[in-house]
């Protein structure tokens, strides 16, 4: 597996990830449509933002940060559990000296992913500053913990 920069080549593959992530998890809303996903993609790809992960010519995951903050990691159906999300986190992590994300509380694997990488819980919100209204937990990692 190999990391590098995405490209605008990326843009549907990104976004693919990202809906079939929202359809395979039900507690989750449906706030975007299909277009708006791949909007995003589009927005955080042109903005320099997004590694991704490649099996081959396959793309199985992406990152997308802005400095030291994460907004995003997804690994694709059928990939999780095979060291993307953590092939992805180790390159962000050797570009930089923090990293700070949200998660949902809901999502319980990616709290015990974050945590086994190092980060520490730093505060949790009601989910009144996210889209999907759903309370989440702010995460921060740094070089020197």
């Amino acid at each position: 597996m190999k990391v590098e920069a995405a490209t605008q080549n990326d843009v549907s593959a990104i976004a693919n990830i990202l809906s079939h992530w929202n359809a395979a998890t039900p507690w989750m809303p449906r706030v975007h449509s299909r277009a708006a996903e791949k909007y995003f993609a589009r927005m955080m790809v042109s903005r320099g933002w997004v590694t991704v992960a490649r099996q081959g010519s396959r793309l199985v995951g992406f990152l997308a940060r802005d400095g030291g903050e994460v907004h995003a990691l997804y690994v694709a159906v059928g990939m999780r559990r095979y060291g993307v999300g953590k092939l992805l986190l180790d390159a962000a992590k050797s570009d930089t000296q923090a990293l700070g994300l949200y998660t949902f509380v809901a999502n319980e694997d990616a709290q015990r992913f974050y945590q086994r990488e190092g980060f520490l819980e730093r505060g949790r919100t009601n989910g009144a500053g996210n889209d999907e209204g759903l309370p989440d937990i702010r995460y921060e990692w740094s070089f020197e913990q």
